[in-house]
């Protein structure tokens, strides 16, 4: 058994208690996937991020991700908490980094505002697969502007527009059904909104992965940036806008949003530490 270096954060948070929480461990190259999957279940937040020596030319650091039940190529906010973490325990000191993991090198850029840290990631290009839209529960149904379609950036979510922010925030999700839903068992629901600071709401069901609704999920909320991209209708002003998640949960998440020219998609936010020590395993 070995002492691991241990770090616990808040993803898109302003404060602490807010965003999603993360779980990081350092020193974890004698871990094998099994005993990773198994720490990461006992630990049981929605992502777990372990650290190893990077292995391609041109990475800072290089990152395995898990869920309690599986292990993911790509995640949003394990992205960006583990960009925060690279600079914070010093695997990293550059701005500008690269990061390694099962979904390839990806661009991350760590500024600052306000006095604090402020990490943003390039999301893996998202891809509209071909599937055919499934029967949803009815609640969804009933409040549903459309179709859900099915997008993936590493990980695949079905993605569906609702009527607006109040709907979508007082629908109380079938979980077992959409655990059903064909290929992925995880669905994103979001709308357009003019919020208190945000142009856009979401909420992330992930019950196949362990997860019944997310605090805030990056990776869906890339995939909606880049479905609402092709349909030129980005809310917020030069391929930027605010999300807000995680309220249903009691967390408040904000995810920053980038578009850029080559229509790549950004995301970001603030990083607040909360636990740091030393784990056994």
């Amino acid at each position: 058994m070995r002492q691991r270096r241990y770090l616990q954060v808040d993803v898109f948070a302003a404060r602490p208690g807010a965003g999603n929480p993360l779980a990081l461990v350092l020193d974890a190259e004698d871990l094998d996937a099994a005993a990773m999957q198994a720490l990461a279940a006992w630990l049981g937040l929605s992502e777990t991020v372990f650290f190893l020596p990077p292995d391609e030319p041109g990475a800072d650091y290089r990152i395995r991700i898990f869920t309690p039940r599986m292990e993911l190529p790509f995640a949003g906010h394990p992205s960006v908490g583990a960009g925060w973490a690279a600079i914070e325990t010093g695997l990293a000191t550059a701005g500008k980094l690269t990061q390694q993991c099962a979904a390839g090198l990806l661009p991350v850029h760590v500024g600052s505002a306000a006095g604090q840290r402020v990490v943003a990631v390039r999301s893996p290009k998202a891809q509209l697969l071909i599937a055919a839209p499934p029967t949803l529960p009815p609640a969804l149904a009933a409040i549903a502007a459309g179709e859900p379609s099915l997008w993936s950036n590493g990980p695949e979510w079905w993605l569906l527009e609702v009527a607006d922010e109040a709907a979508l925030r007082a629908l109380q999700p079938d979980i077992a059904a959409i655990a059903e839903l064909p290929r992925s068992g995880k669905l994103a629901a979001f709308a357009l909104a003019d919020g208190d600071g945000y142009q856009l709401v979401l909420r992330a069901f992930a019950p196949a992965a362990g997860v019944a609704e997310d605090a805030v999920t990056g990776s869906a909320n890339a995939l909606v940036a880049a479905l609402l991209q092709a349909q030129r209708r980005l809310p917020g002003r030069d391929g930027r806008y605010i999300a807000s998640q995680g309220r249903e949960r009691g967390r408040d998440g904000r995810v920053e949003i980038h578009v850029d020219s080559d229509e790549a998609v950004w995301i970001g936010g603030l990083v607040q530490p909360v636990i740091e020590g030393r784990l056994r395993w």
